[in-house]
C-alpha cells in the first residue's frame, strides 16, 4: 500500500503553518485558498508557546509563538473545514499534549525538522499507528538514520510497511539555492528503502519543479495568500494558489514526459511507420544468379526495412542463392541455403 499517492502524483501538502498568524478568520481563508490549489493535504503546526519553548532560557521566541496560537476548537474546526473541502487535513503537533484530540482528524502526521530527534514525540506519534513524513532540516545523515531506527524499535511495520517517508530539507527561511541538496533524497532513499521527498524553503518554484524530476513522492511548501506586504518571515517562501495550480500542471507534464521503464517503440514511432522507414533492410547491389555464394560487396543496407533487417547482414554472408534475385529486390530467407536460422527468427524478419 502506498500511503503518500496524491491526486496527481506526488503528494502534494500545502503547509499553512503559522501563516495565519494568530488569526483564525485568515487561517479559514488560506485553508480554503490551499483546498482550491489542487494540493492533497492542508498542513497546520499545532503548539502553545509553553509546550514548543522553554519561557525561562528564550522568553522572546516564547512570546512569538503565543501570539500565533490557536485553541484547540479552532483546530477541530479547521479539521471540519478541510473534510467539508474534501482535502486532507495536517499538522505537525508540536504540543505533546495535543495528540488527544486531534487525532480523529489526522490521517497523516508530520514531524518538523525541529522535532526529527524528540523521541519522547516520535513515540507519541507512532502510537498513533497513523503514517509519518519526517522532515530531516537541521540533521546529520546518522541523525536520520537514528531516528528510523528508533521508529523500527517502537514499531517495526513502520519501516516494513513503508508507514514513514522522508523530507530532504533545509531549515531556514529562505534557503539559498545551494543549500537545496536535492540529491540527499537519492542518499535518503538508498539508504532506508523510504518514501522520499521534499520540503522548500526556497524562493520560487524551481527546487519543486526539479524534485519531481528527481522521482520526489512527497512534495512540501508553505502557502500564503499573497506574499506582498507581509512581514512574516514564512509568508516569503510560500507559494500561492495559482503557483501550486502550475506546480500541479508541470508534474502531470513531467510525469508524461518521464514514461514508464521499458526501452521498446513508442506508439507513434509505430503509428507513422518509422519503425520500418527509419530502419535499413538488405538488398541485392545488383543481380544475382542462383546458386551465388554470398560476398559482402553483394549486398547494401537501405531504407526502408522491408524484407530481411539489416541487423542480419552478417547472416547471409556466405550462404548460397537457391533462386535468382535482382538488383534492389526485397529479400527472404527463404531464398538462401539457410538451415541454422530458426523459425522465430524467421518470423522476426517477416513481420517487417
Amino acid at each position: 500500500m502506498n500511503y503518500f499517492q496524491g491526486k496527481n502524483g506526488p503528494y502534494i501538502i500545502a503547509e499553512i503553518g503559522g501563516n495565519h498568524e494568530g488569526n483564525m478568520e485568515y487561517a479559514r481563508k488560506l485553508t480554503c485558498l490551499a483546498a482550491e490549489s489542487g494540493a492533497d493535504a492542508v498542513k497546520f503546526q499545532i503548539y502553545t508557546g509553553d509546550s514548543l519553548v522553554n519561557p525561562l532560557l528564550d522568553p522572546d521566541r516564547n512570546k512569538h509563538f503565543k501570539k500565533f496560537e490557536l485553541t484547540p476548537e479552532q483546530y477541530i474546526e479547521l479539521a471540519l473545514l478541510c473534510r467539508k473541502l474534501n482535502v486532507a487535513f495536517m499538522a505537525s503537533v508540536w504540543d505533546i499534549n495535543a495528540f488527544h484530540y486531534i487525532d480523529p482528524y489526522i490521517g497523516i502526521y508530520k514531524i518538523g525538522s525541529g522535532d526529527l530527534t524528540a523521541f519522547n514525540l516520535l513515540k507519541k506519534a507512532v502510537a498513533t499507528g497513523k503514517p509519518l513524513i519526517l522532515s530531516t532540516g537541521l540533521a546529520t545523515g546518522d541523525e536520520v538514520l537514528a531516528s528510523i531506527a528508533f521508529i523500527r524499535q517502537i514499531d517495526s511495520s513502520y519501516i516494513t510497511d513503508k508507514k514513514v517517508a522522508i523530507l530532504q530539507c533545509t531549515a531556514m527561511y529562505p534557503i539559498p539555492d545551494g543549500d537545496a541538496n536535492l540529491n540527499v533524497m537519492h542518499t535518503l532513499a538508498r539508504q532506508t528503502g523510504l518514501p522520499v521527498g521534499y520540503s522548500d524553503h526556497t524562493v520560487g518554484m524551481e527546487a519543486l519543479e526539479t524534485a519531481v524530476a528527481m522521482g520526489a513522492q512527497i512534495l512540501e511548501m508553505h502557502f500564503t495568500d499573497t506574499r506582498e506586504n507581509k512581514t512574516f518571515r514564512d509568508h516569503q517562501v510560500s507559494a500561492t494558489q495559482n503557483e501550486i495550480q502550475q506546480l500541479i500542471e508541470k508534474i502531470k507534464k513531467t510525469r508524461l514526459l518521464q514514461g514508464g521503464y521499458e526501452k521498446k517503440p513508442a506508439p507513434s514511432e509505430i503509428g507513422t511507420g518509422h519503425i520500418h522507414s527509419f530502419r535499413r533492410g538488405v538488398y541485392p547491389a545488383r543481380d544475382l544468379r542462383k546458386d551465388t555464394i554470398i560476398q559482402e560487396e553483394d549486398l547494401v543496407t537501405l531504407r526502408p526495412c522491408k524484407g530481411i533487417a539489416a541487423s542480419f547482414f552478417y547472416e547471409l554472408i556466405g550462404k548460397r542463392l537457391l533462386v535468382d534475385v535482382q538488383k534492389m529486390q526485397e529479400l527472404s530467407f527463404d531464398f538462401f541455403e539457410f538451415p541454422a536460422l530458426q523459425s522465430e527468427e524467421k518470423s522476426i524478419v517477416k513481420s517487417f
